[in-house]
């Protein structure tokens, strides 16, 4: 789907981003902005702040930043189309589409109204489960055997599905209506065409999406029967392959601890959180996805793995090993929890204690020696051919990594284990890996009547060769884009010589300023907000990011010391272009008999500016 940009803005000015954030997180005013406790990472003091000028958000502890589409994105875990989707209906805008036809947008909108009705028929049912569940002592019974309070039961909405084949026909007046079967909550039987209940005495666990909708179930059987859990099937609303049980639930408390727990089943999910370990999370059934990391890596830059000790636990621990290589980056703190043979986290809290469990998931084996682990099982790194086969099973699990320190050292110590440099190593891969893709065919050209001399060029630099970037200091260029990102109708006091004299500052500083001066005569003064979007794709977009985001991003206070700031830097830039001006004058004095005037002029405002007198009009 492709939003246009001019949608967005206007989108973004009629939103209040202190009220979409004040939804989420209490605020109160402190000067200019309002402040609160960082959503995102655990604080007792409030470093979270809420511009209504830039109608953006900014956090002083953990750097997260943006407009009120970033709050829901980061906060809620949606999509950008989610987002901006939601915040359109609560100002009763319809979301356009510009690369899509009008009958497609129909389909579209039919399939959204279609997901919408299914989710309401689900939630029906989780309405109708909770209620059987209060009038079920065998299936409360159950609960309370394995340890949970009812607040528990009641946060993650438990309920019960009766024994009886067609009790949701007691439920849907229309026990025949198609979208029963299409949400997975009645089974069609294919040679006789009867229906009945696919959820039959089970504990049922609603699955709900990062909105809290509910798009499926799990059930669990009250005794030994098989299978002891079963889920919906696949739906247009429900993929076990991109959802995750409780993660609706355990949002808030995943950015306070600082990480997601993520078990294998329900009820180490509530079992967890009935002992105290509210960020823990599920697969539905599958191995963990790259689309599941993905999924949790908006809501926190910690994920630890917890599986059973036995072989099936090994061998899940080693599919999400290989879904988390690619988003395993410097910043990112990504384990592995191996319990006992014989317990699940369930059976292991219960019988070893919170505290003791705690204590494993701080051991944790972090992904680089897991890595390391995958990579020499059943290699005897005492000879050569060991040590040759852990090369070649490092090769595969090396490479996705992302560029960064984490793949630099791994690479080192790669090296180190099978007794090859750095330099060495990495030309056994390139040659394997060129085996593995062989270039295709060159295309047959017209015959040169000489060998060419020229030299191939040059390999692109190996990741050990690349430095990293250091950022550029601050400058008065950037100060003065800051300034006016953030308060633009400050142009209107700028004088033709002071929007001149910013037009003029090197690249990419000039062209950002002309593009403001040129937004403001169109537009008028517009929020950093709605500025951010216009920037998308712009050769200026990633300047200005820069400036307004960082250590020295904020720019509130009371209006005219900002002005006045502003004014005083533009005085030091003009002071700075005379100086320039001075020194050309002096080089054209031998054979310009006018330069010396223009030199003493020159000289002589610049002296009155240094004495701080306002520039000339």
């Amino acid at each position: 789907m492709s939003i246009p940009q001019s949608f967005i803005q206007e989108l973004l000015a009629r939103v209040d981003v202190v009220e979409i954030v004040g939804r989420y997180v209490p605020l109160k005013k402190g000067g200019a902005n309002y402040m609160g406790l960082c959503p995102f990472h655990g604080e007792k003091s409030p470093s979270f702040s809420v511009s209504p000028s830039k109608q953006f958000f900014h956090c002083f502890g953990c750097g997260k930043s943006g407009n009120a589409i970033g709050f829901l994105m980061e906060h809620a875990g949606m999509g950008f189309v989610d987002a901006v989707e939601d915040l359109a209906r609560q100002v009763g805008l319809t979301v356009p589409d510009d690369h899509t036809s009008p009958a497609d947008r129909e389909r579209a909108a039919a399939a959204r109204q279609r997901q919408a009705t299914l989710s309401d028929v689900l939630e029906k049912a989780a309405q109708d489960y909770r209620k059987q569940l209060r009038q079920s002592p065998r299936a409360v019974d159950y609960l309370k055997g394995r340890g949970l309070s009812g607040e528990v039961a009641q946060r993650y909405g438990l309920g019960y599905a009766p024994a009886g084949w067609r009790h949701l026909a007691s439920v849907f007046p229309e026990y025949d209506d198609p979208l029963l079967a299409e949400s997975g909550l009645v089974i069609l039987g294919e040679d006789d065409g009867k229906r009945y209940d696919r959820f039959r005495d089970r504990v049922m666990f609603p699955i709900r999406n990062v909105k809290g909708e509910c798009i499926g179930f799990g059930g669990r059987v009250l005794g030994d029967d098989k299978p002891k859990y079963l889920n919906s099937p696949e739906t247009p609303l429900f993929h076990k392959g991109s959802e995750l049980y409780g993660l609706f639930e355990a949002r808030s408390a995943i950015r306070e601890a600082g990480f997601a727990l993520v078990t294998e089943g329900y009820m180490d999910v509530v079992a967890l959180a009935q002992l105290g370990f509210e960020n823990a999370v599920a697969t539905l059934g599958t191995a963990c996805t790259a689309e599941h990391i993905a999924k949790l890596l908006r809501f926190t830059d910690g994920v630890v793995f917890s599986f059973d000790g036995d072989a099936a636990g090994r061998r899940a621990a080693r599919k999400a090993l290989d879904a988390a290589i690619a988003h395993a980056n410097d910043t990112r703190s990504i384990k592995f929890l191996f319990l006992p043979g014989e317990h699940d986290p369930d059976s292991f809290v219960r019988t070893h204690g919170a505290s003791a469990f705690a204590r494993h998931i701080a051991d944790a084996l972090p992904l680089s020696r897991f890595l390391i682990e995958a990579a020499s099982e059943q290699c005897d790194l005492g000879t050569p051919e060991g040590r040759a086969r852990m090369s070649s099973h490092a090769r595969l699990l090396w490479e996705p990594l992302p560029d960064g320190a984490l793949k630099r050292q791994l690479l080192g110590e790669i090296a180190g284990l099978v007794q090859l440099d750095t330099a060495d190593l990495q030309d056994v891969w390139l040659q394997a890996a060129a085996r593995a893709h062989p270039p295709a065919p060159a295309q047959p050209g017209p015959a040169h009547p000489r060998r060419s001399t020229a030299r191939a060029p040059a390999p692109p630099a190996t990741p050990m060769a690349t430095g990293r970037r250091r950022a550029a200091p601050s400058s008065r260029s950037d100060h003065a884009a800051r300034l006016l990102l953030s308060h633009m109708d400050f142009i209107d006091a700028l004088s033709h010589e002071d929007n001149a004299l910013l037009c003029a500052q090197p690249a990419p500083h000039g062209a950002l300023f002309a593009w403001i001066e040129a937004q403001f005569h169109e537009h008028g003064a517009l929020p950093w907000a709605v500025l951010r979007e216009s920037l998308r794709g712009h050769p200026c977009e990633t300047l200005a990011e820069r400036v307004m985001t960082g250590a020295h991003a904020q720019t509130e206070g009371d209006t005219r010391e900002l002005q006045q700031e502003l004014r005083s830097l533009l005085n030091r830039m003009l002071v700075e272009q005379l100086k320039q001006q001075e020194s050309a004058a002096i080089a054209a004095a031998p054979g310009d008999p006018a330069a010396l005037e223009r030199y003493r002029s020159l000289q002589t405002r610049r002296l009155a500016l240094e004495r701080g007198a306002p520039p000339a009009p």
